[in-house]
């Protein structure tokens, strides 16, 4: 009976170091895709937010949405109807990306998205970049258009 507690012992004892060993190689992995490809998630906020702006003001046949890249990268967006703005911030140091937003009501904060690597697949290495808030995967196409509503003052959502 001792024999076979010992060994259940020592059992647990390994699984859990090869559990931690796995959490560890996991967050480093995780970091390194995350830096690696910062850049390419940036890029895709960038792409998201001049389409959806160009797209808003293909169908008001208005300049309602202007969208400039700063000198330091940064993106604003105005409302000139509303003197209202926008700035989205990349901080490649830190991961984030952190969207403030004049349109909004004074409690409201800024948004900040981290910049997160994930396993894709079942190889140990297929791995890829996503924006995270509050430790959920975002979806970057319905974030930007809420925040460009508020901007605009018609609200985050459509009512029904």
């Amino acid at each position: 009976m001792r024999d076979e507690s010992t060994k259940q012992a020592a059992q647990e004892y390994l699984a859990a170091k090869l559990t931690e060993e796995e959490q560890i190689y996991e967050e480093k992995h995780n970091l390194a895709t995350a830096v690696a490809r910062s850049p390419l998630v940036w890029k895709r906020v960038k792409e998201v937010i001049f389409a959806q702006c160009g797209e808003w003001n293909a169908v008001t046949q208005e300049e309602t949405l202007t969208c400039k890249e700063t000198a330091i990268g940064d993106l604003r967006i105005w409302c000139p109807g509303r003197s209202k703005q926008m700035t989205v911030h990349y901080d490649s140091k830190k991961l984030l990306i952190t969207v403030k937003n004049t349109g909004g009501l004074e409690h409201e904060k800024d948004l900040i998205l981290c910049i997160e690597g994930y396993q894709t697949g079942s190889d140990r290495d297929d791995r890829d970049a996503r924006l995270m808030r509050n430790e959920l995967p975002v979806n970057l196409d319905m974030l930007i258009l809420g925040e460009l509503r508020v901007l605009t003052g018609i609200g985050r959502q459509r009512n029904a």
